[in-house]
This record gives structure tokens, C-alpha cells and sequence, in this order.
């Protein structure tokens, strides 16, 4: 008889086709218990292409199989998962007469179907097993099938009506619906879940593998102190019991819980596996541990699990790139055996977040050129925020294309770094309208937004943005409707940190006080992150009293902590607190080139000058930072400052050649201007023009040097020059909050609501101010006019429309904060004095280089600045 069976066994399968039972070569004298046993022995023994060329050998030789043969070749193909077999074993079955009366074989083909991911075949099978004949492996076997096609809701109806007839579920059963129930929404899965878990203990089911099932279930649904309680009532716990809690911790963020758990596990005599160290490793990466992570790998290599086990790999080359050791990330990449998509894309990714962007470039490409995978979100996510960082990548938009071509588009991930990309290269509107466009906005969603609000300066935007992701928050708890994809908008500390720095840019103050409640009620304040963003938040508002109060209250102070606080005193015109703040910050973590940047700026306000020079000369041999351009220039700002622009020209002169000498020769321009010194603002101005010829501010300097000489005609050729260039001077902005909103003015703008009210007080004041000794400074007008003219140029700036405008709207002895884009004029820093004692206000202005606090027709800066 010859057989109708279309199965070749892969090539790959040939040098295994050895059995514990080998098959006699006489098969004719073999009986069907014979064929029967042998085909169960190659099932057991996992040899399922040995099993199928024994049933076809079986079937040639004209044995008939029963309904203890198809079980077991079933059991095969479902390990297979091989469809086309499947469909001709069930030909076989109903040919033989072995139909759904046999509830063995029906339950067999229930299982093969499902695996082999033919649901509709599944219900078919299922519905022809009369009610009466289904048993407790017929149902498990269909909820399974259920499962697997994440029909959740069908899996869980499925059960119930189990119950309805009264067939008992086993531990199996169990597994299954808890599954179920974790893919649920949470509310609903959880209320579920509970009485799931209910049932079971009414049962008296305490096996291990039925609480490994709960335990994963409550830690899915959120509620992982559940899952503890699991864990810890029953004592018959396995490996898996130990890993799917260690794996819950971790997926929780309770790193340390989860390496203490470890530390348990191995007391206890357990012995680890590559699900284990997989589990930890995320511990170790995201708290920094390296050594414990070494550890790990070690163990990893004497007990050969990183052999074949992609997982382990993957998962050590994320700890290695996270604690910034991405060569030994790159070393576990290379020696990998098994190269899955997900051990590239940790290597990508590890790449990317250490800014190794041209590597990760090269590994994307060798990833789908060299190995041939395709690249799937997570790949595009990592690799787009490389692209936009590469200078050697010039085609940026590219990648978008790229990700529409790969059908990448709608994930929220990938969208995630689209937005950020066209951030980045100022396109704000493309990002924006990505946002508006996505399906799932996620809580990275909308941080990213709003961080890209502030990178293009948008800070308005960005707290407008933070309102209506509080509200969108609000109406989705408010609302009874429970959602499928339920996804919490509440700003957390990165959402935080990067709002903050818009409130301290617009001096934003009620609501940087409000986002500080927020932080406090939510346990946020003590994060370094968002402590930091506080205290620099409170500074640029003029509340430096404020600001070190938050400072002290940080636990945990890191360099970027002190260097904020640093600069904060250092605008506010205190060097000589700012320094005394370095001396204890050296005693604790290791200055950076940020933190002289800082501590020179402190001393330059403060007319600091022996102070600033002995730290610029000690700070490559007694803390270990080179000199770099940008402290050049804080040094010549310090001595230009002072009045020693020869002394400065000098040092830029003396500078190293590798070093860029733009904010140098910038810093002395701005010096001459101070000091009116032409002559060597004329050569600064020369060089500045060679190195950016676009730059307004330069030309700006060189003209106030030649106006405040009335040396109209060069001030006029200068004016000329940037109007035949086609640059523009930045207009004068001024900015105050009111009413949590930020109200703008700009120079001799009318445009405000309240401008007319606004130039009439300033002539009352004017008045006033004259009566008290004021004298305007017409110096600062750059145009050949006459006097009259020139002093009303002067009303019009923007500094004095916004200090009228708080005046006006507050009630008295309220505080004025104003903030402005430009460096404040000499006149307006005079006419403020005048404001302060005539109106009895305390006056809060920051300009772009520092504080003036204006008390009492005085200043804080004692008129240097």
C-alpha cells in the first residue's frame, strides 16, 4: 500500500532520525501496538520528524492507525506546528472512522489546530465533540487555543460555560484563565483575577505552577505586593516560582528588591538559569551596579547559559552601554553565537544613548545588509535620535521615509523619536502635528512635546502643553467608561525637569511654585533631577533665598546639582558665596568644565578678578580639567570687566591655536563697549566678523562703541553693512507673569491691550523721576537725533513697558520680576533705581548675563555689571 503522505523531513532533521526504539527493517511483522509504541517513544523523546517517517512507514505498511496512534502523531505535528500535516492527519482521522466520538483524538486535533494557528479549525473540532463527551482536557485545550489568539474575553466565556457543565477545571485550566485575566484591563482583569483566585483555594489548589501563574497575573495587573503575598504563603516554589517574581520586581522598577531577592534565592540553594540572570540584569543596569553585573556574566560563562541564550546577551549588553562601558557591551555582541533582532537592537540602542551615533549607524546598516533582519520599532526608535545627532548623516528626513517604507509610521515609539528628530532641526509644526496625529499617546508622548517646545524656544507652548495633559489626565479619571488601552498622563519627574527650565526662562514664578506643590504632593521633589530643575527654576526667578532652601533639602546632591547653584549665585552677583560653594562642593564630587564656567561667571559679576585667575591657572593640575575656549572667554569677560581690556586682548592672544577664539574676542567686544575702548573693539569686531558674519550682536557692539564715541558716520557705516548682509538685530523683549500668563513687550511696541495706559503712567514717572535728579542717558541711543527724540526712544523700552505694566496691575508693595532677552542699557538700569524708591517696590530684573535686584533706588549689582 503505498502511503498518501506529502512530508519530507528537512535535511536539517536527517543526522537525528535516531530513536530509542529504532524501527525493525522488517516492518510487515511489526503490529499496530508495535507502530503504536514506537511512535509515542519518538514523541517523548522529542524526536517529532522521526515520529512522522514512523507513521508514514507505518501506514505503508498497511497498519491502520487507532485512536492510540493519532494522539501521539498529533502530539508531533503540534510541535511542529506544521498545518499542512495537521490537516491531513485529521483527513486521516475522520477517514478511519476516529471522528469526534474518540474524545482523546478530538482533543489531540483541538491542540494541534491551535498551535498551529488555525482558529477557525479549532471551534469546528470543538463544536463537534458532543456536550456530554467534553472533557476537562477538551476545554483546556480549547481556552488554550483562545489564549493564544489573545481572545481574552472568549477564553474567560469559554470558562464559564465550563463550569456551567460542570466538568472541573485542573490546575491547567487555571494557568490559562489567569493569563487571560492579566490581558485584561486593569480594573476589570484585576476583579476577575481575584475571583479566579478565590476559586482556587476553595478548590485547594496549591500547585506551584497554578501560583506562578497568579503571581505573574497581579504583577501584570499592577499589583505586585499581591503577587508578593502569593509568593511568600505557599512553599513549594521552583525555579520559575523565584524567576517570575524576580522578573516582576524588575519590570516594577524595584531593582534593589530584586537583587535582594536573588541573594535569597541562592541562600536557599536554587541554582540560576538564563531566565534568571536575564531577569536581573535589568537591575543592575538601571541602578549602575557593574560589578554585581560582572558578576552575572561570569556566572553566565561557567555554566554556559550565554550559549544560544540571545536573551542573557542582550540583556548584558544593556547593563554594560548603561553603566557607560559600551566596548564591553560591544565585546558580549561579538562573541553572541545566536545574533536574534533583539541582541542587535540592544547593541543599537546601547550605542545611541552613549552618542556613538556613527556606530550605531554602521551596526543598523550591517544588521540589515550583513545578517538580513529586518529592522522592527525598537531598531527605529534607537536609531532615529542617531541620525539626528550624526553630522555624517546629512539626509535626516530620510528616515522618516525610510520608517513609512518599513510600515513603522503608526507605532507610538517610533513616532516618539519623529517628533524629537523635527524638534531638533527646528521643524516644531512637523512634530506637532506627528502628536496631534498618533493613535496612543503615552507619557514619553508627551514629554517629548513639550521638551520640544523648550528646544525651540517655545517655553509658553510647552506650559500650555503641561495644562492639557493634566486635563486630558483628569477627564480620563473623571470619565466612567473604562478604557481598553488605559494610559496614565500624570507628569512624572522627566515631565518635570523639562518644564521647569521653561518656567525659569519666561520667569515664570506662580507657576513654578505650583509645579513645585505638585512635585512635594507627588514625592517627586527629592528626585536630583527635578530638585535641580527647582533650584535653577527658583534662581532665574529672582528667588535665590528660595533656590538654596531647595538645594539644602536635596538628599542626594550631584554635579549637576552644584553646578546649578553655583551659576545662581554667581547671576545673582554673590562670587563671593558662589565660591565658598565650590570649596564644599570639591570636598564631595569632581568639578567639570561646566562648574568653572559657572564659578568664573560668579567671579566675574563680582569684580573677582585675583580669585578667577588663581582657579583658572590651578584647574588642569589640581582638578583635572583642561582649559577649554569657553573658559577663555569667561576669563576675559573677567578682566575685561574689570577694566583690564589690555590684559584680556593679551590672553586671547596667548590662547592655544587649536582653540576656537569666537566667545573670546566676543567677550572682549562687549568689554570695549563697557569701557569704551575703540581701538581694540575694532580689531575684536574684525575677527568677529570673520568668524560669524551673521551674527546681529556683533555689529550691534561695534556700533554702540562708535555711537557712545559720536562717531556717528562709522556707527552709520555699520548700520549700512548689516542692512546690505541682510542681518538683523534680535528686537529688545521683555517678558513679566500675571494672572499665569506670561504678558511680552517689545521696544516701542503699542500693541498691548494696555499700551496707552502703559506710556501714559511712564510719563507721570518720567515727571517724577526728574524731580528726584534723574537724567536720561541718551548715550544709549544709537541714532544721530536730538536730545528730545532720543529720551523718547528711551520710554520705549521694553524693559520699563513691562516694569509699568506689574506696577500697574499688582497691588502695592508686590514684587516685580521682569525678564529680558538683551543685556539691560545703562539708562534703564538707572531710571529702575528712580522706580523702585517712587513707586516702594522691590523690582527683580534678569537680564541675559545676570540679576538686578532694585531696592530703594539701589541696586544689587552696585552698578557693575
Amino acid at each position: 500500500m503505498s502511503s498518501p503522505f506529502l512530508y519530507s523531513p528537512p535535511p536539517t532533521s536527517i543526522p537525528s532520525l535516531q530513536t530509542h526504539q529504532s524501527i525493525p527493517t522488517t516492518t510487515h511483522s511489526l503490529t499496530r501496538q508495535s507502530w503504536t509504541q514506537s511512535l509515542r517513544a519518538n514523541t517523548q523523546s522529542n524526536q517529532f520528524h522521526q515520529a512522522i517517517l514512523t507513521y508514514v512507514n507505518m501506514t505503508s505498511s498497511g497498519i491502520l492507525p487507532d485512536h492510540f496512534a493519532f494522539p501521539a502523531i498529533l502530539k508531533a505535528v503540534a510541535a511542529l506546528q506544521h498545518l499542512p500535516l495537521a490537516n491531513q492527519i485529521h483527513a486521516h482521522v475522520l477517514k478511519y472512522g476516529y471522528g469526534t466520538s474518540f474524545v482523546p483524538v478530538a482533543n489531540s486535533l483541538l491542540n494541534v489546530y491551535g498551535k498551529c494557528g488555525d482558529i477557525s479549525h479549532v471551534y469546528k473540532v470543538f463544536e463537534r465533540i458532543p456536550q456530554s463527551h467534553r472533557d476537562t482536557v477538551s476545554w483546556n485545550s480549547f481556552i488554550s487555543a483562545l489564549c493564544r489568539f489573545e481572545d481574552w474575553e472568549t477564553a474567560l466565556e469559554a470558562f464559564r460555560l465550563m463550569l456551567l457543565d460542570d466538568v472541573e477545571p485542573s490546575s491547567f485550566t487555571l494557568v490559562s484563565v489567569a493569563h487571560a485575566c492579566s490581558n485584561l484591563p486593569r480594573h476589570h482583569g484585576l476583579r476577575l483575577g481575584k475571583q479566579l483566585h478565590g476559586y482556587s483555594l476553595r478548590m485547594g489548589d496549591i500547585k506551584t505552577f497554578t501560583n506562578n501563574a497568579l503571581m505573574a497575573m497581579y504583577s501584570k495587573l499592577g499589583h505586585l505586593n499581591d503577587a508578593k503575598v502569593v509568593f511568600e504563603l505557599f512553599e513549594e516554589r521552583d525555579l520559575v516560582s523565584w524567576n517570575t517574581m524576580l522578573s516582576s520586581l524588575s519590570q516594577n522598577d524595584m531593582f534593589l528588591e530584586a537583587l535582594l531577592l536573588l541573594h535569597r534565592m541562592v541562600l536557599q540553594g536554587l541554582k540560576p538559569d538564563g531566565v534568571t540572570i536575564a531577569s536581573v540584569l535589568p537591575a543592575c543596569s538601571h541602578l549602575e551596579l557593574l560589578v554585581i553585573g560582572k558578576q552575572l556574566h561570569a556566572y553566565a560563562l561557567r555554566h554556559d547559559i550565554l550559549i544560544d541564550n540571545s536573551f542573557v546577551a542582550s540583556a548584558l549588553v544593556d547593563m554594560y552601554c548603561n553603566c557607560r562601558k559600551v566596548h564591553g557591551g560591544r565585546r558580549v555582541f561579538d562573541y553572541a553565537t545566536e545574533k536574534k533582532t533583539a541582541l542587535w537592537n540592544a547593541m543599537i540602542t546601547g550605542y545611541a544613548q552613549n552618542e556613538f551615533d556613527e556606530e550605531a549607524l554602521m551596526l543598523f546598516i550591517e544588521m540589515e545588509a550583513a545578517a538580513g533582519l529586518c529592522p522592527n520599532a525598537t531598531t527605529m526608535a534607537s536609531i532615529v535620535p542617531a541620525c539626528v545627532r550624526s553630522e555624517a548623516f546629512v539626509h535626516k528626513l530620510g528616515i522618516h521615509g525610510y520608517v513609512l517604507k518599513r510600515g513603522l509610521g503608526t507605532d507610538h515609539y517610533v513616532q516618539n523619536a519623529l517628533m524629537d528628530l523635527y524638534s531638533r532641526m527646528g521643524n516644531i509644526q512637523i512634530a506637532k502635528t506627528i502628536f496631534d496625529n498618533m493613535d496612543v499617546r503615552d507619557i514619553v508622548s508627551w514629554n517629548t512635546m513639550i521638551t520640544g517646545y523648550v528646544i525651540c524656544g517655545q517655553h509658553n507652548n510647552a506650559l500650555l502643553l503641561l495644562h492639557e495633559m493634566q486635563r486630558v489626565d483628569q477627564e480620563k479619571n473623571e470619565s466612567s467608561y473604562e478604557h481598553e488601552k488605559r494610559i496614565p498622563l500624570k507628569p512624572n519627574s522627566i515631565t518635570l525637569m523639562t518644564v521647569l527650565p521653561g518656567c525659569a526662562t519666561l520667569a515664570a514664578l506662580a507657576k513654578g511654585k505650583e509645579i513645585h506643590a505638585y512635585a512635594i504632593r507627588n514625592m517627586l521633589a527629592s528626585d536630583v533631577g527635578v530638585g535641580s530643575a527647582l533650584v535653577d527654576m527658583y534662581a532665574k526667578c529672582g528667588c535665590l533665598n528660595t533656590s538654596r532652601k531647595v538645594f539644602d533639602t536635596i538628599p542626594c546632591r550631584n554635579l549637576i546639582t552644584w553646578n546649578v547653584i553655583i551659576m545662581a549665585y554667581g547671576m545673582h552677583g554673590k562670587g563671593a558665596e558662589a565660591l565658598e560653594l565650590f570649596n564644599c562642593m570639591v570636598k564631595e564630587v569632581k568639578p567639570n568644565k561646566v562648574t568653572f564656567i559657572a564659578i568664573f561667571a560668579a567671579c566675574s559679576h563680582s569684580g573677582m578678578v585675583r580669585e578667577g585667575q588663581n582657579l583658572f591657572y590651578r584647574m588642569k593640575d589640581e582638578y583635572g580639567v583642561e582649559p577649554t575656549a569657553d573658559h577663555y572667554a569667561c576669563i576675559v569677560d573677567l578682566l575685561g570687566r574689570a577694566g583690564q581690556v589690555e590684559e584680556a586682548y593679551k590672553l586671547i592672544n596667548d590662547m592655544p591655536l587649536e582653540l576656537d577664539k569666537t566667545g573670546a574676542w566676543s567677550s572682549l567686544l562687549g568689554s570695549c563697549r563697557i569701557h569704551q575702548k575703540v581701538e581694540i573693539g575694532e580689531i575684536a569686531a574684525r575677527n568677529l566678523f570673520h568668524l560669524e558674519p551673521d551674527v546681529a550682536s556683533h555689529y550691534v557692539l561695534l556700533s554702540n562703541i562708535y555711537s557712545s564715541a559720536q562717531l556717528w558716520d562709522k556707527a552709520t557705516d555699520i548700520r549700512k553693512r548689516m542692512k546690505e548682509m541682510g542681518v538683523k538685530k534680535e528686537p529688545g523683549c521683555s517678558w513679566i507673569e500675571f494672572d499665569d500668563e506670561v504678558h511680552k513687550f517689545i521696544a516701542g511696541d503699542a500693541s498691548h491691550p494696555q499700551s496707552g495706559q502703559l506710556y501714559g503712567f511712564l510719563e507721570i514717572l518720567s515727571e517724577k523721576m526728574r524731580k528726584e535728579g534723574y537724567v536720561p542717558d541718551t548715550s544709549c541711543v544709537l541714532h544721530n537725533v536730538d536730545e528730545e527724540e532720543k529720551e523718547t526712544l528711551l520710554c520705549g523700552h521694553s524693559e520699563k513697558l513691562a516694569i509699568v505694566f506689574g506696577i500697574l496691575n499688582s497691588p502695592p508693595g508686590t514684587t516685580i520680576r521682569v525678564a529680558k532677552n538683551l543685556r539691560v542699557c545703562n539708562d534703564c538700569h538707572e531710571a529702575t533705581k528712580y522706580i523702585s524708591r517712587i513707586t516702594d517696590r522691590e523690582i527683580i530684573l534678569r537680564d541675559v548675563r545676570r540679576f538686578h535686584q532694585f531696592r530703594d533706588g539701589r541696586c544689587s549689582c552696585g552698578d557693575y555689571w
